[in-house]
């Protein structure tokens, strides 16, 4: 049995009538001869109108009720789309994660799927029904519903096609995964491939198109992913091993960010120690720290820069105070208006070089460069974030990343 699972956002079934084109879609991949199983999100904006209702009933809804009432968004999207495929003359049959066994960590609103039992699937394929899946959602081994979090449907439609062994196809409301967002970089260029890694990289780093856990989820099954748009007939991108990719470019695509902070900790004890303490202390509240830097002046104090989610700067702010309580001598500052700005790209690996093109492009421009951290594939900096179109254009005219 020759398996496909597309998975649609919750953009492509936000109407009806959008449900109705969806299920023409798979209808013509069903008489292209292929068995097929569709995830759904919920229908448009319908998980932010239940967060709102919540939030009018608490102020601080509990996790697990959250997760009872954020699985009913599915549950009517999945229902609207059997219907509309039953009634253009197709069989077909939709579950929630509960009834097909997807079997979750119980972290609620971001469990972790542990299995999946693909009975009730195999069954219903080989009655010759489409099955539409609940994505985003699952079941603790205690029967309590959860949610995945963000980019949870992706994630539920790469899991059930590695279970069936079946190939997977995205479909959302863009063409494809381009070299940088088209809203920040004009005439960027639809990619045909990128890697496992490269497309982790760019979604850590922002690139709304595919989330981080479902690309790293495809790529230990070397489960390949085709990105697509639902209602452009255009081709669209294939997420695979970078073996599979025949030629590299040296840098294959750029990001950008406005999302985080700068903290500055100047003139702390020069040891381990320090470290050791300052970012326990962060990762005790959660803070997720990115670009680090440090240095060791000459009076054998130690200043150190890291980057972190602008959500978070309160707590970072009270962890700096009780250290200046405890060390006067200690200084520290936030620096709100930052970007982040990094490009990607296997070819980095054996070209050198890539670092100085874009100091030297940014030094002709006169735009200070605050920090810079590196990585096998990734190169990040932090410039004022009033920079951020220039540098953008600076670095996709440099490296080709426009057409």
């Amino acid at each position: 049995m020759n398996i496909v699972v597309q998975k649609y956002g919750g953009t492509s079934v936000g109407t009806t009538e959008k449900i109705k084109r969806v299920a023409d879609k798979i209808i013509q991949k069903k008489n292209d001869g292929y068995a097929v199983v569709v995830v759904v999100s919920a229908m448009g904006k319908a998980t932010d109108h239940l967060i709102a209702m919540a939030k009018e009933v608490s102020k601080n809804p509990d996790s697990r009720e959250m997760d009872m009432l954020l699985t009913t968004g599915e549950q009517v999207s999945i229902a609207l789309l059997a219907m509309a495929l039953i009634d253009k003359g197709y069989p077909a049959v939709s579950y929630t994660g509960h009834q097909l066994r997807i079997t979750t960590s119980s972290a609620h609103q971001h469990a972790r799927i542990i299995d999946i039992d693909p009975a009730r699937v195999d069954r219903a394929l080989r009655e010759d029904k489409i099955v539409v899946v609940a994505g985003f959602q699952g079941v603790t081994e205690e029967q309590a519903y959860t949610t995945l979090g963000r980019g949870g449907s992706d994630t539920s439609a790469v899991a059930l096609a590695a279970k069936l062994k079946a190939s997977c196809e995205i479909y959302t409301d863009v063409e494809g995964i381009y070299t940088m967002d088209p809203r920040k970089l004009k005439n960027a260029r639809k990619l045909q491939s990128i890697s496992y890694e490269e497309m982790m990289e760019m979604a850590s780093l922002g690139a709304g198109v595919m989330h981080y856990r479902a690309v790293e989820l495809a790529g230990n099954y070397s489960l390949p992913l085709y990105v697509a748009s639902t209602f452009a007939d255009t081709q669209g991108t294939m997420i695979e091993g970078a073996s599979k990719l025949m030629e590299q470019t040296v840098i294959t695509g750029m990001a950008s960010s406005l999302d985080d902070v700068q903290i500055t900790v100047r003139h702390l004890p020069a040891d381990a120690s320090t470290l050791y303490r300052l970012f326990g202390e962060l990762a005790q509240e959660e803070i997720n720290v990115d670009m680090i830097s440090q240095m060791i002046t000459d009076a054998g104090e130690m200043h150190v820069s890291c980057t972190i989610p602008k959500e978070t700067k309160e707590l970072a702010q009270r962890i700096m105070t009780r250290w200046q309580v405890e060390n006067p001598q200690i200084r520290w500052e936030l620096n709100l208006d930052i970007a982040k700005v990094s490009v990607v790209g296997l070819g980095m690996r054996t070209h050198s070089g890539i670092a100085a093109r874009v100091f030297k492009a940014m030094a002709d421009n006169d735009i200070e460069i605050r920090m810079v951290t590196t990585s096998e594939i990734r190169i990040s900096w932090v410039v004022d974030a009033r920079h951020e179109d220039k540098v953008v254009l600076l670095i996709g005219q440099a490296f080709g990343l426009t057409t």
